[in-house]
């Protein structure tokens, strides 16, 4: 594997895992998981399929609908601990359309993580075409919660980028930037040169929302040509949203990068069939890699590539 600048590093490759997301909803897919059990045991699974990552939202344990609560996320985290798990925690700041900032934000500030997701921009962010797809929905959050995306910015203000800076510096947590279009590379730029955050960066470059930019070979590659040219020092990820998944990431791969898969982005393992668990899709795409020369870094390994804090300094649950 080569870093951004072109100097050799580990011959691995960071393979997270998006366990449950906030963007499909319940009735998609049996498979997704909902409760907290269900995601702490989805987490296990993607480690033990070779996962160095798992990027945690959580859900109403009833209904499924997105939420911030954090003693959902404290038990999720419970669970993982008590399995002897070491995988890599990366906490949503994205949360669930509709979200207040300060309610992104706070399992951050509670749970100190030693990587959370740091969305670089504001962007439409649009789910209601799956309306065309879905029509029968088992509860009544569904339909509505789409719907609402039509008429929905997902604001990132760069007074709250500026905050969220400041919080994730205070915990020592690394920002995982989410890249939804090549103006927040330019973000990511400016918060920079305040001083607000510090290379190297960690970008991953969130392809196939409606809204965002679209998930094509040239598209990625112009991005991190982009990114090279006015960031320099950076480590970078993909995911992909939808069927363009597994060639994008595998696109990734062969450009030096790293990937996420996971039921967030994608319900499906190939066209047709439901992944039945996040880890079945993490097997793949590390079969993918195998074929290209590339191994799996383990969590460990991931810390060192990302320079993480390590597990230890994470706030116990």
């Amino acid at each position: 594997m080569m870093s951004s600048t072109g100097s050799p590093t580990k011959d691995k490759i960071i393979v997270t895992a998006a366990i449950t997301g906030s963007i499909h909803t319940t009735s998609m897919s049996e498979f997704l998981p909902i409760a907290p059990q269900q995601i702490a045991d989805e987490v296990v699974r993607a480690y033990e399929a070779g996962a160095a990552v798992a990027h945690i939202h959580v859900r109403n344990p009833q209904t499924g609908q997105p939420i911030s609560d954090l003693d959902l996320f404290r038990e999720v985290l419970e669970r993982v601990k008590a399995r002897k798990c070491n995988i890599v925690i990366c906490i949503t700041t994205g949360g669930g359309l509709g979200m207040t900032a300060e309610q992104r934000l706070k399992p951050v500030s509670v749970f100190k993580p030693e990587l959370a997701s740091f969305n670089a921009g504001s962007v439409n962010f649009a789910l209601f075409p799956a309306l065309e797809k879905f029509k029968n929905f088992k509860y009544e959050w569904e339909s509505s919660y789409l719907a609402m995306s039509e008429d929905f910015i997902f604001p990132n203000t760069f007074k709250t980028m500026r905050e969220f800076c400041v919080i994730f510096s205070e915990n020592k947590t690394k920002p995982e930037f989410e890249v939804y279009d090549a103006g927040m590379i330019n973000n990511v730029a400016f918060l920079i040169s305040r001083g607000y955050v510090k290379k190297p960066v960690y970008i991953q470059y969130v392809m196939g929302v409606l809204g965002g930019i679209t998930p094509s070979p040239e598209n990625l590659m112009f991005l991190v040509d982009y990114t090279r040219r006015i960031i320099g020092d950076f480590t970078f990820s993909v995911c992909v949203a939808g069927r363009a998944q597994f060639s994008i990431c595998t696109q990734s791969l062969l450009l030096g990068g790293n990937v996420r898969v996971g039921l967030e982005d994608n319900l499906y393992l190939e066209r047709g069939r439901l992944a039945k668990s996040n880890a079945e899709q993490v097997e793949k795409i590390i079969r993918i890699a195998r074929e290209l020369g590339l191994e799996a870094a383990t969590p460990d390994e991931a810390r060192q590539i990302l320079g993480l804090k390590g597990l230890d300094k994470v706030m116990n649950s």
